[in-house]
């Protein structure tokens, strides 16, 4: 489980790094992750009004967005047949994380873009050095 102070520790290390590369490097960085980078808002907007999964795609999460989106076509599948409960708990099993998820939208989307930063500040280096 993601601990905010281990996420904001690590964004300070990251921005640390960043501060220290050379001009060039830092607007190849930022050139890099500009159009990656993603926005906590945006996350819980899709996970608050679009209970099917969209969040998880928004960060490329695919398969957990399949999952989402197929809980809640087998859930309404269920309840078109007239097996109420059975639909009733697969959406409280799924959506509860999902519920969960919207108050921590903060911190996911903190964590994914940390580890873009991280990604993208080595490939920057490593294009440095060659």
């Amino acid at each position: 489980m993601l601990r905010q102070a281990d996420v904001e520790a690590e964004e300070e290390s990251l921005r640390q790094a960043i501060r220290e590369l050379p001009d060039e490097q830092k607007r190849q960085f930022f050139d890099m992750v500009r159009k990656e980078v993603k926005d906590p808002d945006t996350y819980a907007t899709l996970n608050w009004f679009f209970m099917v999964g969209l969040h998880h795609f928004y960060l490329r999460r695919w398969v957990r967005g399949l999952i989402v989106l197929f809980a809640l076509i087998i859930s309404i599948g269920l309840f078109l047949s007239g097996s109420i409960w059975p639909a009733v708990f697969l959406l409280l099993v799924v959506y509860a994380r999902e519920f969960w998820e919207l108050f921590r939208s903060q911190i996911i989307v903190q964590d994914w873009n940390n580890r873009l930063y991280r990604d993208r500040l080595t490939e920057a280096s490593d294009s440095a050095e060659q």
